[in-house]
């Protein structure tokens, strides 16, 4: 049985968060802050095994935008930490 660890994003507006405990191999959190026409937020979030998947999150956040309408948007990618379960 694989050995599960706690990952822990640190995100650049201090926002911590924490997944697990998983066996899975992900090595970056992805968040999207959007903000809508009524000026309210809708937050999106994921992990991904690889910093190359993460990045092309980034194309569908701009066809999203358009299609749902978003006033603005910021797309954030951070590497998670690893500590023992």
């Amino acid at each position: 049985m694989a050995r599960k660890v706690y990952l822990t994003a640190t995100l650049p507006d201090g926002y911590v968060k924490t997944i697990g405990p998983t066996a899975t191999a992900f090595t970056h959190y992805w968040r999207i802050v959007a903000t809508l026409e009524n000026g309210k937020t809708e937050v999106f979030w994921g992990h991904t095994k690889s910093l190359a998947e993460a990045k092309r999150k980034r194309a569908a956040t701009t066809e999203a935008a358009a299609m749902r309408g978003w006033k603005s948007h910021v797309f954030e990618v951070v590497e998670l930490t690893r500590s023992d379960a």
